[in-house]
């Protein structure tokens, strides 16, 4: 399909909205959120109990995540980006220490690189592959230092990352592996879930996600240790930490309490430094009614994408997304869509275009290191992670969640291709 521009895009009669002369036929929301039956009753059971801070829901929420993760220990907290800082801040439990450095790819949500900071760590950016939108391994090593503690790979959009080229790395250099799986519900890699493929695997619970809380985040990992630590930190680092506590969910008498070295409350011993980022009951009751129909609702944004997904040859050379290969699923998140260099319009544009239509975008997030002004404190300069710039500024992605169907995709796919034809006139 060879395109020629026939003029500015903010002149009517040359918009491709013009040039398709088509109404808005349908609404295609970005995210929704579902909140069944059984959570506005376990919400009402909530309420009149007046026991809303982090009790029993939120401990069965854990139960329930761990098992539908195969894990043995899943910790909840009040949001995926707190699921990063506290993930990556039981390492300090473990020798690391205050400026050590942990390895992330350039292209993700901010929240993953504000995450290494608050943990207490330095970001070591490492540039992105195109193709699969996640860190380049190839790069990995030439960025590890003496001060190296983490590798933190993200599986964006839902695509898993290279796991087998991460864990060999990280093996070889005694490193932990910190899985940042906000996005990834669902996505497994070489018939295991993402989130357990390392030490840690966090993920977030954010409205627009598969399974959802509202806002929330919970980490997983296959060690008890690990999850002591993390139980400590999500409550200020106090030493409070069992996995079933009496005090939070029936408020009964606990013989561990006054058996501290001083006799105090081992509610106010504090281990270590920590934060406030536990759920609450209300947060968990959504959560346990999403996990009731995670499978429906995980097949519903299966259908969307892959539908999607193999449709996409059509619009090559101009835009590109992801694909899925044999040894993977990508948990569906959304569909990205990165304009390519012989394409005759900008980001902009499409995205205009799209939300006239009817079609909701989101930008497909930026070079942490090189886009984002809160990391300019780290000297980087613009070129140094061409990969990840490119995406900062040509990416853009849509939603596939469950209140839409196969006739939504197909809209979406036919506004998209009208777009290109406007270019060939």
């Amino acid at each position: 399909m060879e395109t020629g521009r026939t003029g500015n895009l903010s002149t009517a009669s040359n918009t491709p909205a013009a040039a398709s002369r088509s109404p808005i036929k349908r609404r295609v929301s970005f995210g929704t959120i579902q909140i069944p039956e059984l959570s506005k009753r376990l919400i009402t059971e909530i309420l009149e109990t007046a026991r809303i801070s982090s009790g029993k829901y939120v401990r069965l929420f854990e139960e329930r995540f761990a098992e539908l993760l195969g894990v043995k220990e899943a910790v909840a907290l009040s949001s995926g980006t707190d699921a990063d800082i506290l993930a990556l801040s039981v390492l300090h439990d473990f020798g690391a220490k205050q400026g050590d450095e942990v390895i992330v790819p350039a292209l993700s949500f901010v929240a993953t690189g504000n995450a290494v900071v608050h943990a207490g760590f330095k970001p070591v950016f490492v540039d992105i592959d195109r193709k699969t939108l996640n860190i380049d391994v190839h790069q990995i090593e030439s960025a590890i230092t003496e001060k190296t503690r983490a590798i933190m790979p993200v599986h964006l959009m839902g695509k898993p990352a290279d796991m087998d080229g991460v864990n060999a790395i990280a093996k070889r250099y005694g490193l932990a592996v910190v899985e940042d799986a906000a996005e990834a519900h669902g996505a497994r890699y070489k018939g295991k879930p993402v989130g357990t493929l390392g030490d840690l695997g966090a993920f977030s619970l954010y409205v627009a996600h598969i399974i959802t809380t509202g806002e929330g985040g919970i980490v997983v990992t296959g060690n008890e240790a690990y999850a002591q630590i993390l139980r400590s930190l999500r409550s200020h680092g106090r030493a409070c930490k069992c996995k079933e506590c009496t005090l939070n969910t029936t408020s009964g008498f606990c013989a561990k309490r006054f058996k501290s070295e001083d006799g105090g409350d081992i509610r106010f011993v504090f281990e270590r430094l920590g934060y406030s980022s536990k759920m609450n009951e209300l947060e968990a009751a959504i959560g346990l009614g999403n996990l009731e129909c995670y499978r429906e609702i995980l097949d519903k944004r299966r259908n969307n994408l892959l539908h999607a997904l193999k449709r996409f040859e059509r619009f090559r050379p101009y835009l590109a997304t992801i694909q899925e290969e044999p040894w993977e699923e990508i948990g569906p998140h959304a569909i990205p869509i990165v304009v390519q260099e012989g394409a005759s319009f900008t980001r902009s544009e499409l995205g205009h275009y799209l939300e006239q239509e009817g079609i909701e975008t989101r930008t497909l997030f930026a070079s942490m290191p090189t886009q984002c002004a809160g990391f300019a404190y780290l000297g980087h300069r613009s070129g140094q992670f061409p990969n990840a710039e490119y995406i900062g500024r040509h990416g853009l992605h849509i939603g596939v969640h469950q209140d839409l169907g196969l006739e939504e995709m197909e809209y979406v796919m036919e506004r998209l291709e009208k777009f290109l034809e406007a270019y060939q006139k």
